[in-house]
């Protein structure tokens, strides 16, 4: 590690912490040669995952704007911040161990719907009404008749 202050390579480090919940650590370091101390961290670096649209376009998976329309789904369904943020998580693991690295939104749109359908039958309606882009009250009534044969399944 190159000191800010000498540009002198070595350094020690004198303390380590963990920070933002593990996913990084901050160290505190002391230069060898002009004895100035600094703090560096240490992050892990995802492989970016694009996220090919359904016009086509494509941007970067972005965890935030998932989680959003999660939440926006889950309104009043008794779901807790916590367990819609490991939604999230076990999607964005499962879109980083996959040798592609790009995936459609219709792809995400189906892990999250695998995800929501044990957890809440309204949520898992409500988010597939907009991902589905449903039309009218016939696509709620197939959806409604897919989630009674799975749950007959049991």
């Amino acid at each position: 590690m190159q000191c800010p202050y000498c540009q002198y390579t070595d350094s020690r480090v004198l303390e380590s912490r963990s920070t933002e919940a593990g996913q990084s650590i901050r160290r505190r370091r002391e230069c060898l040669d002009c004895k100035h101390r600094f703090t560096t961290y240490e992050r892990l670096e995802f492989v970016p995952v694009t996220v090919i649209k359904q016009d086509a376009r494509r941007e970067y998976f972005d965890r935030s704007k998932l989680l959003r329309g999660i939440i926006h789904a889950c309104q009043k369904t008794g779901l807790s911040p916590e367990t819609l943020e490991g939604i999230v998580e076990e999607i964005e693991s499962q879109l980083q161990v996959r040798t592609l690295r790009e995936v459609t939104t219709a792809e995400i749109g189906e892990l999250v719907l695998l995800e929501l359908r044990p957890l809440s039958e309204v949520a898992y309606v409500r988010f597939a009404s907009v991902y589905r882009q449903f039309q009218g009250i016939r696509d709620f009534v197939d959806t409604l008749h897919q989630l009674d044969e799975v749950r007959n399944q049991k």
